[in-house]
């Protein structure tokens, strides 16, 4: 197994599935956002305060301690079979939700059925995108761990993308009025993508337990002794390390600052800059789109060079300048719009690219699903609260009052996110710095 070059590429494969679907069912109504602005024109009756919900809501069970109670049973019980079950929690919450859209219920009975399907779905992905990233650092410890890192989050970023762009042409924007089964076609779509991502995470469970048995290793968790098995104390002392709280702080507010903003890009983006509703979708998508080609290629030069707390810094700032150019760009001028999203794009490649791998490099093989689940949870605590507070404030203010109240609240964040990369580097100490 040890021998095989091509097996580590094959398990990614098979674990990049799962966190495509996620993705696009996640996404599925980011690019249709305008629409709940006028709930008269919708069957489905709601209003972006209610889709703020629904979309925050996604972190709710996460918030509350699932995430953290999640990574400790990843560490205890491995992956295979805690990833499993919550594997099935994505699927079974999905459900739930795309029978909240499509059920035809009353409005208040398909607005709790629809949230509390996304609570379920939420913590089911991201203790498996826990389980896939403990997954990578495994099976790519001897090399290529930012590369392939950057390409499970390039592909399951392509779902994103896809939701973008498919989501306005299969529910039909635009029209004078829009039925259930209009606005329930994307999540039809997605819940075909999450069976078939359990599919193929069955197979990685069988590559997984083959790899362990070849290796001499027991319930995946690693030849460790044991006293360097994992323990509840543990976490007391992930909270001590400096470096590992920095990039909690930079995980939630780096990514508020482009994933809330992907969930109501195109209610900004159109009366900011006169895009019309069909081409809002594909500007958005735009990304994503630079994630799938820049992550990569950023994961290759993490792995050679190193210096993971500058690609960080570069990330953030270019996060930062994207929404002051969506903020204070010329008025009804499309370029300048384009110009935002691409260095959105550009810092969403970059930022992960050299986050997620460093991890390993600060925290101990034992802890490391509950390291990341423990980030997972700071970076929830913002995707829990910024959607609400965003479709809250397009619930009750209109047009570019409305625009500018939310791009202000993404400056802040992107202001604490380059603060906060300029002070990691600072206390790196190298630990971060080098390549290997």
């Amino acid at each position: 197994m040890k021998n095989n070059k091509y097996l580590p590429w094959l398990a990614l494969a098979c674990l990049v599935v799962p966190m495509f679907a996620s993705y696009f069912f996640d996404d599925m109504f980011s690019s249709a956002s305008q629409l709940f602005k006028n709930p008269a024109a919708l069957e489905l009756g709601w209003d972006s305060r209610d889709l703020g919900n629904f979309i925050g809501d996604y972190s709710l069970l996460c918030v509350c301690g699932g995430l953290i109670i999640g990574g400790i049973l990843l560490d205890i019980y491995g992956i295979r079979i805690m990833g499993s079950v919550f594997l099935g929690m994505m699927v079974v919450g999905g459900a739930m939700a795309y029978y909240g859209v499509a059920g035809g219920l009353p409005k208040d009975t398909a607005i709790a059925i629809g949230r509390v399907g996304k609570m379920t779905f939420g913590l089911g992905s991201e203790i498996a995108g826990v389980a896939v990233t403990r997954s990578i650092a495994k099976w790519f410890k001897e090399g290529n761990m930012s590369l392939a890192m950057g390409l499970q989050l390039a592909i399951a970023r392509a779902g994103t993308a896809l939701a973008l762009i498919c989501a306005p042409l299969i529910i039909g924007i635009p029209k004078d009025f829009y039925t259930i089964a209009d606005t329930a076609r994307p999540a039809k779509v997605g819940m075909a993508l999450l069976l078939a991502g359990a599919l193929v995470w069955a197979v990685f469970v069988i590559l997984d337990a083959r790899k362990d048995r070849k290796d001499g290793v027991a319930f995946s968790k690693g030849q460790v002794a044991e006293e360097d098995k994992f323990k509840a104390g543990d976490i007391l002392t992930l909270f001590r390390n400096p470096r590992f709280v920095m990039i909690g702080i930079l995980c939630v507010t780096f990514y508020c600052c482009v994933s809330s903003f992907k969930k109501f890009g195109t209610s900004v983006i159109i009366p900011r800059f006169g895009i019309e509703d069909s081409v809002a979708g594909t500007m958005i998508a735009m990304i994503p789109f630079f994630t799938i080609i820049f992550t990569p290629l950023f994961g290759i030069l993490v792995d050679k060079f190193g210096r993971a707390p500058r690609w960080m810094i570069l990330g953030s700032a270019a996060v930062l300048t994207g929404h002051l150019l969506i903020a204070f760009a010329p008025l009804g001028v499309p370029f300048w719009g384009y110009v935002g999203i691409a260095l959105l794009g550009l810092g969403y490649s970059l930022v992960p690219s050299a986050m997620w791998p460093s991890v390993p490099k600060i925290v101990p093989e034992k802890s490391l699903g509950t390291a990341y689940s423990l980030i997972y949870w700071i970076q929830n605590v913002g995707l829990f609260f910024v959607p609400k507070i965003v479709g809250g404030i397009f619930a009750s203010s209109q047009g570019l009052e409305a625009v500018a109240k939310v791009e202000w609240l993404f400056i802040g964040l992107g202001t604490v996110a380059v603060a906060v990369a300029l002070a990691l580097k600072k206390k790196s100490e190298n630990i971060l710095e080098i390549s290997k």
